[in-house]
């Protein structure tokens, strides 16, 4: 992970080369971050964190965005008061073709056959 930059408002993320496979499916096998991450790769911007409406409290969604970012699959960034949350295809793409892509596909799937 790279060391937290001087302002107290920037957030830490790893660097695309310090991304691993592991965390990355770690983070997309909770429900609740796959919904992030869905919503996110459905645009093409950035989204606030208060534009998710997921049913845990909200400490409960700080943990999962954090999760989110610190195995790479997000990019966190404060935007005057709001912090705002963008996937990173671009590194996820390079690093593991195909696997994005998959993992939404599957995802889109599922909740329609369940009717979400």
């Amino acid at each position: 992970m790279t060391s937290p930059a001087v302002s107290s408002r920037s957030l830490p993320h790893p660097e695309s080369d310090e991304i691993r496979l592991e965390d990355v499916l770690h983070a997309l096998s909770d429900p609740m971050r796959l919904r992030i991450v869905r919503e996110l790769a459905v645009g093409s911007g950035e989204l606030s964190c208060s534009h998710f409406d997921l049913p845990v409290t909200k400490s409960t969604t700080t943990h999962h965005f954090r999760v989110l970012r610190e195995s790479g699959v997000i990019r966190q960034v404060y935007r005057g008061t709001a912090k705002m949350n963008g996937l990173r295809r671009d590194d996820l793409d390079s690093l593991f073709p195909g696997l994005l892509s998959a993992l939404l596909d599957a995802a889109g799937r599922q909740a329609g056959r369940l009717g979400e």
